[in-house]
């Protein structure tokens, strides 16, 4: 199955070197380009690809709206945030806009190319790396100040707690099933009751309630 992808990032060059290396790939198909938000929410539109490639700093409509637009829209195309985080503060915005990954520019190229096809399967990825620092920079807020102590971790089995350790630890579920030796299927549907049993919205909070719970230290 081949994945049907648009590019969006206003560098050129960008766009042209992740074009010219997902060449060598035969299940991954560039259909668009886009320089903006907005030319990235119309080619969606038009050309209904399976994911989206997106930068967050772009002239006009950054990439962070361009993400709302597109998750809210009836399309079922999903959105991997590529980006600079060193550079970005802008992250948390990008994934509760809806993006379903998000990893950075300076990662190997195997790498962004498992996460796009991570993503193009239905699941959600966070780089590895990218988690440390996003929790490290969220419990160094002072709105996060009164749940730093570990909260106790109630109403998940043992196996819930190994799978939302991982799943704090940026793991997706091909990996956790790897990790535990069971099947993808199953390590989501451990997910999805996590999910449903912690209130949360989506993996990031999951990664989140992890750290708050103690279950995985964060970065210092």
């Amino acid at each position: 199955m081949t994945v049907r992808l648009v590019l969006a990032d206003d560098q050129p060059l960008v766009r042209s070197g992740l074009r010219v290396l997902m060449a060598d790939h035969t299940d991954l198909e560039v259909v668009g380009e886009a320089a903006t938000g907005s030319e990235a929410v119309r080619l969606v539109g038009d050309l209904s690809p399976d994911v989206v490639v997106m930068d967050i700093r772009m002239p006009g409509m950054d990439g962070i709206e361009a993400t709302r637009l597109i998750t809210a829209g009836p399309t079922s195309t999903r959105v991997l945030v590529l980006t600079t985080f060193d550079e970005d503060d802008h992250v948390y915005g990008a994934l509760r806009a809806g993006a379903s990954g998000f990893a950075v520019k300076d990662m190997a190229l195997d790498d962004i190319l498992a996460a796009i096809r991570v993503v193009a399967a239905g699941d959600a990825l966070i780089a590895p790396g990218v988690t440390r620092r996003l929790i490290a920079d969220f419990i160094a807020r002072p709105m996060a100040a009164p749940q730093r102590s570990p909260r106790p971790v109630e109403g998940i089995t043992e196996r819930e707690r190994e799978v939302l350790t991982l799943v704090g630890r940026g793991r997706s579920n091909t990996e956790i099933a790897e990790d535990l030796f069971i099947t993808v299927a199953t390590a989501k549907s451990h997910v999805s009751r996590l999910l449903t049993k912690l209130g949360a919205r989506d993996r990031v909070q999951l990664v989140i309630t992890a750290y708050e719970m103690g279950l995985v230290a964060a970065a210092r």
